[in-house]
């Protein structure tokens, strides 16, 4: 009987233990410091390629050595070099800010790439094929995730409290803070895999451009890391101020683009091809667009009018609906105005991309349709390869955008940091890639932005561009897939100084 009287205590005492066994061993929490790796072959270019990779984790620390945080990477290396000290090592970033290394990492890249169509459209079943045009042949890549995107995360302090929202912001979410605390952990990567003889490339993409920018001096001033390339995706201004006029005007190379591509010039102009249209498009924007716009409320009737029936002509829209923006037309009316007669909306990062909203009526779309479609496979994509591929197993959950926000965008520089980069090394050379389809960093701005990172006109031969008929994601459509990577490819062989070229003017 008295077995019985004590049984809801023992039952609670039982129940209490089991469930503090359970959450010690299955607390969510990440690891600060392992790896995992893996081997594989792969045919690149039809040449068998064979690589290990390396997935883990490696913590950020303060100036006191107390880890900060963890970032996830994946580091890919060939496994039948004996000699990596002239091999390069291609550092890859994503951005947001807030995004993970994902779009780059299983779309462009990396060995496995998206199973999507040729154009880069989802299928299913989601997953990974092979990347036939990896360049992974010519150099080892490590994809790293930021802080709060992928698996990485902010670590609790030394007694186990989290920093507050304004200590994390400090520390990591702002320009500045992002550039410092990812230079040290970088020289981190490089002493612990024995890369400092390599030859090093950064890559960004979106506001990875701006990281990589501000990266390429903090590595050579902070941490004495000298790299051989820069290679801008689909960039951001990176600081270089480009408002009124410049900034309006410059849309329109881009609208021409997307108003081709929806066949929604013309027939004078639809019969051009893309690249013989654009520099006529290209050239009336500097020499005319820009300053009349600059002329704001005082241009005269007559050549408002001149103006407004050419941007009519190039864009794709209504001499009517150019003028009713007093010549100044924004991207999302634009996204919305294109097609309002065939009751479509275009996509902001890649206006190939189509999307239906609720009414014709209004100034902007519902939503981007090119995300939706991107998140379809990207998503479950990178959980299954990591996991199922790379036998990384956690119960994290992959941030594809992570929670980084207010960023601090004062103080940004990283542009005049890049000039200053190649000014100090006379190794270092840079390429921007774009898409002309893409409206959220458009080519025009791009271009723009190479023209005026180096105003001296001293380092031309170490700038260059290149464009493709596809969006911001450029490598998402087969055809830019296999060029574009190529044309990284070439960038790398052809920046790598020759046997006894030193650095020097």
């Amino acid at each position: 009987m008295q077995f019985f009287k004590r049984l809801p205590s023992l039952l609670f005492l039982t129940l209490m233990f089991t469930s503090s066994a359970s959450s010690i061993e299955h607390e969510r929490k990440l690891p600060i410091d392992e790896q995992n790796t893996t081997t594989h072959v792969t045919k690149i270019n039809a040449k068998k390629v064979k690589y290990s990779a390396t997935t883990g984790t490696q913590p950020v620390w303060d100036d006191k050595g107390n880890p900060t945080a963890s970032l996830f990477y994946t580091y890919y290396q060939r496994t039948d070099i004996k000699d990596n000290s002239k091999r390069p090592l291609l550092i890859s970033f994503n951005g947001g800010p807030g995004s993970a290394s994902v779009w780059m990492h299983v779309a462009y890249t990396g060995p496995r790439v998206l199973n999507v169509d040729d154009e880069g459209y989802p299928l299913q079943p989601y997953g990974v094929k092979t990347n036939p045009y990896s360049i992974l042949d010519v150099a080892d890549i490590v994809f790293v995730n930021p802080v709060n995107t992928g698996y990485s995360r902010v670590l609790p302090n030394k007694d186990g409290k989290m920093p507050s929202k304004e200590q994390q912001k400090s520390m990591f979410f702002g320009v500045n803070a992002d550039v410092n605390y990812l230079a040290e952990w970088i020289t981190t990567f490089v002493t612990r895999n024995n890369r400092w003889r390599s030859p090093k490339y950064l890559i960004g993409e979106s506001y990875g451009t701006t990281r990589v920018s501000g990266l390429a001096l903090a590595l050579q001033q902070k941490q004495w890391m000298y790299v051989n390339g820069v290679i801008l995706v689909s960039p951001t201004d990176i600081g270089i101020e480009r408002d009124g006029p410049v900034k309006a005007a410059n849309r329109l190379p881009y609208f021409a683009a997307a108003a081709w591509y929806h066949q929604a010039l013309t027939d004078e102009l639809q019969n051009k091809d893309l690249l013989e249209l654009l520099p006529e498009i290209e050239r009336f924007t500097i020499n005319k667009y820009i300053p009349a716009l600059a002329k704001g409320g005082f241009i005269s009737d007559e050549e408002k009018q001149q103006i407004a029936e050419q941007v009519a002509r190039y864009s794709g829209l209504s001499v009517t609906a150019v003028l009713a923006n007093n010549l100044d037309v924004n991207n999302r009316y634009f996204w919305k105005e294109l097609l309002r007669t065939r009751k479509q909306t275009i996509g902001r990062l890649d206006s190939r991309y189509l999307g239906i909203d609720k009414k014709t009526a209004g100034d902007k779309p519902d939503y981007n349709a090119e995300l939706t479609s991107w998140l379809h496979s990207f998503t479950p994509a990178i959980n299954y390869y990591l996991r199922e591929e790379l036998n990384y197993k956690t119960d994290i959950k992959y941030n594809m955008f992570g929670n980084v926000h207010p960023w601090d965008r004062s103080n940004n520089h990283t542009g005049e940091s890049l000039r200053l980069a190649m000014a100090q090394n006379p190794y270092l050379n840079v390429m921007i890639q774009s898409g002309y389809f893409d409206g959220a960093t458009n080519y025009f701005d791009a271009k723009y932005t190479m023209w005026q990172l180096d105003p001296s006109g001293q380092m031309q031969d170490r700038l260059s561009f290149k464009g493709y008929r596809s969006g911001h994601m450029m490598y998402l459509r087969h055809e830019d897939l296999q060029q574009a990577n190529q044309d990284i490819r070439q960038f790398i062989q052809q920046s790598l100084p020759a046997k006894g070229q030193a650095a020097k003017y």
